[in-house]
């Protein structure tokens, strides 16, 4: 009862019901002019918006439609209670409530703001530079744990709260918690580095020990590749970069080499043509630069020659396009030239052997051959 009578006694319950309506009245138009406010804002944004180019308040009046209700809640009863006797106490706690509210709503205001300059630059990224894609989601959530951790301390200070003992305790704890989580925290700094070094970037086709697939999402944990056949791959950060990575996202152009083996009853007169007419073939090919080609060697049952170009594109369908084109005039100009394509083949020399006795023709042969001959009866 005895603090029951105390709070009755508080000077905020001494006001008069008029001087209640009226505040609630006060706060119930500031309220409405607010959400009218919020109203105009997010309407003018829209038909900003729905233009080509990007103007100059665009993104301010973006930022300013995130205001949220409970925000402008508190601050309309902040504005009422002015109209209200009260003591300092209570004048106290409801400065504390509002500029709590509003540091929550700066919070959330800074991280819209993030969050659109983000969006914007992945959209410009996306033609003029896939490595800074992969970044954005880590600066993202380093933008919005740096942002709601100041408001968390400013909300704290606020409340009378020693936030310097507190940090200082964090700083203790948070050695305890990085022993505790040291294969995420490693996962975490790969990813930094994964963003600083940008051994590879959305859109690069990786091969990292037994899987390939092209990058999809660099994430704090993990980077998700997508699969020749359709799956997605999951590798850790940590387990990509401590792996040996073939980026082929970076092949400038395409070393190849092909073999050709012919019959070895073709003519040594054609054999000669051969590589000059390989290197007419390649040449003869868009976007290809010759490099060589010879009579390597002789095989079990083939002529085997050896040829190696560079296709000047990393694009794989256009290599096998240029590849199939080669092959088949290849094919084409040797069959009108008379030679042939080997294949494993064997050859088997047969000869027939007569006794010795048989071959010798000297008289005293004949002379034993007629008395080992019986005689007719």
């Amino acid at each position: 009862m005895t603090d029951y009578s105390n709070l009755a006694q508080l000077p905020l319950f001494s006001n008069s019901l008029l001087d209640w309506s009226l505040a609630l009245a006060i706060a119930a138009i500031a309220l409405f002019v607010m959400l009218m406010a919020r109203r105009g804002i997010r309407a003018y944004y829209k038909r900003m918006q729905a233009t080509a180019e990007t103007e100059l308040l665009e993104i301010p009046l973006q930022v300013l439609s995130r205001s949220t209700l409970l925000t402008l809640l508190v601050v309309a009863l902040y504005i009422g209670a002015q109209w209200l006797t009260m003591g300092p106490k209570t004048q106290q706690v409801l400065g504390s409530a509002v500029t709590i509210a509003l540091f929550w709503q700066v919070g959330i205001w800074m991280m819209a703001a993030a969050s659109i300059w983000l969006e914007r630059k992945r959209q410009r990224s996306l033609a003029a530079d896939r490595a800074a894609i992969g970044s954005l989601g880590i600066i993202s959530f380093v933008v919005n744990v740096v942002i709601w951790a100041m408001m968390l301390l400013l909300t704290l200070d606020n409340l009378g709260i020693d936030i310097t003992a507190l940090i200082a305790g964090l700083g203790i704890g948070g050695i305890a918690v990085a022993l505790a989580v040291q294969n995420v925290l490693g996962d975490l700094f790969a990813s930094l580095s994964i963003t600083l070094d940008r051994p590879f970037v959305i859109g690069d086709f990786l091969i990292v020990g037994d899987f390939m697939g092209s990058v999809e999402y660099i994430g704090i944990k993990s980077t998700r590749l997508r699969s020749l056949s359709g799956e997605q791959i999951i590798i850790s950060n940590s387990d990509l970069l401590g792996s040996r990575v073939r980026n082929y996202g970076r092949m400038q152009e395409r070393r190849v080499v092909f073999a050709t083996s012919i019959t070895r009853e073709t003519p040594i007169e054609l054999v000669e043509q051969i590589p000059a007419l390989i290197r007419k073939i390649v040449e003869d090919q868009a976007d290809t630069r010759f490099d060589r080609s010879h009579f390597a060697k002789h095989a079990a049952t083939s002529l085997d020659f050896e040829t190696v170009y560079y296709v000047l594109s990393a694009d794989y369908n256009k290599y096998m396009d240029t590849q199939q084109a080669i092959n088949l005039r290849l094919h084409r100009e040797l069959q009108q030239s008379g030679a042939e394509f080997a294949y494993p083949t064997q050859k088997l020399y047969l000869s027939s052997q007569e006794s010795p006795a048989d071959d010798d023709d000297s008289p005293a042969a004949r002379g034993r051959n007629r008395a080992e001959r019986p005689e007719a009866a």
